[in-house]
């Protein structure tokens, strides 16, 4: 059994993609994943399979998701070794960019092709940058970004299918589950 960790896009934003964690925890398992279990509100899952195709595991969570909540649920799947190296790809980046106001880590489906990547590279501006690394993408914001805006850069636009998170919850996941 692997264990992998999936990352839910656009739930719990408002009254009508409401997904609480218990019930996130309770399709998992009815989806036929083992040792599920979640942290924290925000579509966050930690669950074991004998499953290895990571597309085969998106598309079993989604189609139980949509049937269980009758809204589509983008879920972004990674090995533990996978999201241990987003989580050490954050913790360089964060020592590398001193002075960052904001760090969001963007999750994807898919790492972006290199014309996109150059594309994203080309958003970088006084507010900050998007550092690509395979299927995560880094927005180190800096002081003066506008606060509370997560895409001050308008790079996500072009990231394709994915999520985001927070530094420090990336962070505190990988410690947790990986």
């Amino acid at each position: 059994m692997t264990t992998y960790l999936a990352f839910l896009r656009a739930i719990n934003l408002g009254a009508k993609r409401v997904f609480p964690k218990d019930d996130i925890r309770r399709v998992v398992e009815q989806a036929g994943f083992a040792d599920a279990a979640t942290h924290i509100n925000t579509g966050n899952v930690r669950f074991t399979t004998s499953m290895r195709s990571r597309s085969r595991i998106e598309e079993r969570l989604e189609r139980a998701f949509a049937a269980d909540r009758g809204f589509e649920v983008p879920a972004i799947v990674f090995s533990r070794d996978e999201f241990r190296e987003v989580a050490v790809a954050a913790r360089e980046l964060a020592a590398s960019h001193p002075g960052v106001a904001r760090h969001y880590v963007y999750l994807m489906k898919e790492a972006p092709s290199a014309a996109t990547i150059a594309a994203i590279g080309a958003t970088a501006s006084h507010l900050g940058e998007m550092v690509v690394r395979g299927r995560s993408a880094h927005a180190l914001l800096r002081p003066g970004y506008e606060d509370g805006t997560v895409d001050a850069l308008g790079a996500a636009k072009l990231l394709g299918v994915g999520t985001n998170r927070n530094a420090s919850v990336v962070a505190a996941v990988a410690e947790r589950w990986c």
